[in-house]
């Protein structure tokens, strides 16, 4: 794996982060049903097991604690067993519940899902949604306060069901004002939290229509453009500095003040059971962006977890060490060609459309995320020729390059949007698109068809040429440029004396 990304991940463990918001049961009553009920025309399901989970807020501080951070959950139950399960459940996964205040009167929420083999047949809730009373606000508030300035960022999961109230968000935004820290937002009610001075807001697809009071639309890649069109308006009306808006199946399109929209990419999964993708997708995020991580890296790792957990089922979370094996990226990284051949046959066989590009990809920085992002929306499947060392090497001088093939590859993989890649050693990509066969052959702006030698071949192969826009003021060399003169490396053309 990646140093880079091994480092940030280990970096999750020193971290402190609280979680605010509703505390839910996830009840799973599971068997199976081979005949209807005499009452009515309706199928009965003999159970053969219950389990229980940590959902809503809950299940996003279990997903802080199972990816290393330091989980303390603030929030209400009620004095019931539904309260003691959830309390007893949290405890067993890590999760801090000392600040979980049980409530004499209220009843604690519980999601009830009735599955017969792999079938949900019915999903029956209970618990109180009204806003807490004026005595156990002021004792969250009261809390947080106290928890505030020793925690490394602070979660808001607010489902609207009577946790986070007007006074509540209200000293959210004094604590912010006093000493700002890292603050993460789901909320239904996004606009409550514009002047709370929040680092990053995580809507889905629906809750961004409903925010910005437009027309719902069907199909991936036109959510995904209308979402992007946006941008301006979802920063402004979050007040956030980053708006994560997630696409569930169709990845999620990040916003940051300053820099260009980011892309990241779902993998298909066929669970229908899977619940609680958003909380990891928000959980790593937070993490990443506490650790130090720039966005793109932090979505790209959230991205990662959430997929995780969709290929399980039930409401679960994803584990410090199964990210650590994804964001590996052997899958992603063939080198044998011959297998990477027979995988591409099959995407054309299911229809799909074949990308391809290639470079030396040494220091991966904005303006490689940017193109690569570009790249992978011109087709389904994008795979990258990836220069090996000796290449570099003729291409760019004796320096070159900084990074290894192995762990370029790997930066590369941790990409959602490529999804193959695939080392060349000649000077130039003409002998593996012989082979590739791709529908689209991409390049940047800075090379003309006249200029570029894979045209032809890729014309002949039935192929298409895109060049797309360069990106000024990103190149690997001036990033090396700007590190020698920080550093005052010496250049090629000057010379070092060493006494002796």
């Amino acid at each position: 794996m990646n140093s880079t990304l091994a480092y940030l991940i280990d970096a999750f463990a020193g971290l402190n982060v609280v979680v605010l918001g509703e505390a839910m049961l996830d009840n799973y009553l599971e068997g199976y049903t081979d005949r209807l009920c005499r009452e009515a025309p309706v199928p009965v399901v003999t159970l053969s097991q219950q389990k229980y989970a940590p959902g809503g807020a809950a299940n996003t501080a279990v997903n802080i604690s199972n990816l290393g951070g330091r989980a303390t959950f603030l929030s209400v139950i009620g004095d019931d067993a539904e309260g003691q399960l959830l309390r007893r459940v949290l405890q067993e996964r890590g999760v801090n519940t000392e600040h979980l205040l049980t409530h004499p009167t209220r009843r604690t929420l519980a999601k009830n899902r009735v599955i017969a083999g792999s079938q949900m047949m019915l999903r029956f809730d209970q618990g109180h949604t009204e806003a807490i009373d004026e005595a156990t606000e002021q004792s969250l508030i009261n809390r947080l306060s106290d928890l505030f300035p020793y925690c490394d960022a602070l979660i808001v999961s607010d489902y609207g069901y009577g946790i986070l109230t007007p006074r509540l968000i209200e000293a959210i935004a004094e604590l912010q004002r006093q000493t700002p820290c890292l603050l993460t937002v789901d909320s239904k009610k996004l606009a409550a939290y514009r002047h709370v001075g929040v680092t990053a807001v995580k809507p889905n697809y629906q809750e961004v229509i409903q925010l910005l009071g437009i027309n719902k639309l069907e199909g991936s890649a036109a959510r995904a453009d209308q979402i992007a069109a946006y941008e301006k308006e979802i920063l402004e009306l979050t007040g956030a500095q980053i708006a994560a808006v997630t696409l569930d199946t169709d990845g999620a399109i990040i916003f940051e003040h300053g820099s260009p929209p980011h892309r990241t990419y779902a993998e298909p999964q066929s669970h229908s059971q899977a619940a609680g993708a958003g909380d990891t997708f928000l959980s790593s995020l937070t993490l990443a962006l506490a650790a130090g991580a720039h966005t793109p890296v932090a979505a790209e790792l959230a991205s990662v977890a959430a997929a995780i957990v969709v290929s399980k089922d039930g409401t679960t979370a994803c584990s410090a060490d199964e990210l650590r094996e994804r964001v590996s990226g052997t899958g992603k990284y063939i080198t044998e060609l011959p297998r990477l051949l027979a995988r591409l046959d099959l995407y054309r066989q299911q229809g799909q459309r074949i990308v391809f590009t290639n470079g030396c990809f040494d220091i991966l920085h904005r303006g490689h995320i940017t193109y690569l992002n570009q790249a992978k929306a011109l087709g389904d499947i994008l795979v990258v020729g990836l220069n090996s060392d000796e290449s570099v090497r003729r291409l760019k001088g004796p320096r070159r390059p900084i990074n290894s093939a192995e762990d370029r590859a790997q930066v590369l993989a941790a990409l959602s949007c490529i999804d193959h890649i695939v080392p060349f050693s000649e000077d130039t990509p003409i002998n593996l698109i012989w082979q590739v066969r791709p529908d689209v052959f991409v390049k940047g702006g800075d090379y003309t068809l006249e200029t570029l030698p894979e045209a032809p071949i890729v014309t002949m192969l039935g192929g298409e040429v895109c060049l797309l826009s360069y990106m000024q003021d990103f190149s690997t060399t001036s990033t090396i440029e700007r590190i020698r003169e920080a550093y005052a490396w010496p250049t090629d053309n000057q010379v070092t004396l060493v006494d002796g």
